[in-house]
């Protein structure tokens, strides 16, 4: 059988150079930022810890644009608000932004989880997808262009226990902000995607009550194959608008 011919997808449109991606210090959010800076595309990072976000900029593949560390809680508003406006200012305007920010808690079942579990979920994968596009998305549409990516989740269109209550419940609010927006922002020239990944191999899942073992991680998608799904959005003309797209392992049911 023949090796399969590799098509090399267009870069990042010019009007798209600079990205800002959330949850940028691992996980989905480290492969897309290594992905959009391969494709020439100036990234910025944002995540709570410096030394993960140093390590991402460090490691960017050979050639690829510059990926620069912001330490930000996308809970707090303020900081969003601040980071949005670096990026407008001495950055030169966003392009791309990403929402891969997100955590989980042990307490899946509504009789575990605490209330305080309950906020922080909420805070950082609810509100912090609210709070950075409630400042970004401004001058996307004095600009007349722009895309906006929420990573979402399969629990956030389908109320599953193996990721739990609090955690579905936020993804369905990403999910719901990312649809209301998009019809929202149709005729600025402001896109939003959201994706929904199925199991991902990320630190995410230590988090689980019960870790899943080394065999059943390594048939779960890997965090470049969510990046891959998200640079199919953001290579796509202008005229082209990714609204959904679910991406599972081969072996996850979705039902």
């Amino acid at each position: 059988m023949a090796d399969p011919v590799l098509v090399e997808l267009p870069r990042v449109s010019t009007h798209k150079q600079l990205a800002l991606v959330t949850g940028g210090g691992s996980g989905i959010g480290e492969a897309v930022a290594h992905a959009l800076a391969g494709r020439g595309c100036r990234v910025v990072v944002c995540g709570r810890t410096e030394e993960k976000l140093t390590h991402v900029a460090e490691t960017a593949p050979p050639g690829a644009a510059e990926i620069v560390p912001h330490v930000c809680d996308v809970a707090d508003r303020a900081a969003v608000a601040a980071m949005i406006a670096r990026c407008e200012g001495e950055l030169h305007g966003l392009g791309v932004v990403v929402n891969a920010a997100g955590l989980n808690v042990p307490g899946r079942l509504l009789q575990d989880a605490t209330g305080e579990e309950w906020d922080r979920v909420m805070a950082a994968n609810a509100t912090g997808a609210f709070n950075v596009l409630k400042a970004a998305v401004p001058a996307m549409k004095e600009r007349g262009d722009g895309l906006c990516v929420n990573i979402s989740s399969v629990a956030g269109v389908r109320a599953l226990l193996l990721g739990g209550i609090p955690y579905a419940a936020s993804k369905f609010a990403m999910t719901s902000l990312g649809l209301a927006l998009s019809t929202e922002l149709k005729d600025t020239g402001v896109r939003v995607t959201n994706v929904y990944p199925g199991e991902v191999e990320t630190p995410i899942l230590d988090q689980r009550p019960e870790p899943p073992s080394a065999e059943r991680r390594a048939l779960m998608l890997q965090p470049e194959d969510v990046a891959a799904a998200v640079m199919l959005a953001a290579t796509l003309p202008a005229r082209a608008n990714v609204l959904e797209l679910t991406v599972k392992p081969t072996v996850q049911e979705f039902v």
